[in-house]
């Protein structure tokens, strides 16, 4: 028996937009809604169950240090950084309250392919997203060069052999929320097995 559609959803769905994090305020998310955020998160697709990913979760001061070692290898990798960039390297982890990193731990396993744990972890981000949305926050999924260099993956607690699935910026905004263009269905879908 098919259930009952579910209108609450499907109108979120309809509306679903990421925010940019630079237009992220206070306040953010408290520990008890993150842990809840955390525990929606994880109600994804894992084959297995073997949980191919972690979190690590950047609050408080800890976000503008980090920053402030994000600058400096940014620096040492362009030293000629124009002062807007400069200040938007200098606040990569402070735009929004709350950051969580999302860890790929995907590795060989003898009956799931890596690439089902990789993509376990997507699923993870946009769970992320989405419990983050129902909290009456604004969120965003965001990599940048960091996510990709062995130096900054060390500073921000990635280990040897995992990889940045992204980082999820969470926050609230004053900002209107705004709809971008999305492809047309005919640009990315194809029909296999005649009329419905």
């Amino acid at each position: 028996m098919k259930a009952s559609p579910n209108t609450s959803l499907l109108d979120y769905l309809k509306t679903r937009r990421s925010t940019p994090a630079f237009q992220m305020c206070e306040p953010g998310p408290s520990k008890p809604e993150l842990e809840e955020i955390l525990r929606l998160a994880i109600r994804v697709p894992d084959h297995g169950k073997i949980a191919p990913w972690r979190f690590i979760v950047y609050r408080g001061e800890r976000r503008a240090e980090l920053s402030a070692e994000l600058l400096k290898m940014a620096l040492e990798n362009k030293p000629d950084l124009s002062a807007e960039m400069i200040e938007v390297e200098r606040t990569r982890l402070t735009r929004a309250p709350v950051v969580i990193a999302v860890i790929s731990t995907a590795a060989p396993h003898v009956k799931v392919p890596e690439w089902e744990q990789v993509m376990s972890a997507g699923a993870v981000c946009l769970n992320l997203l989405m419990a983050a949305n129902a909290h009456g926050y604004v969120s965003n999924w965001l990599t940048e060069w960091y996510a990709f260099d062995g130096r900054a993956l060390e500073l921000l607690g990635v280990r040897d052999g995992e990889k940045l699935a992204g980082f999820i910026h969470i926050g609230s905004t004053e900002f209107p929320v705004t709809e971008r263009p999305r492809p047309e269905l005919a640009e990315v879908v194809s029909w296999d097995g005649g009329d419905l």
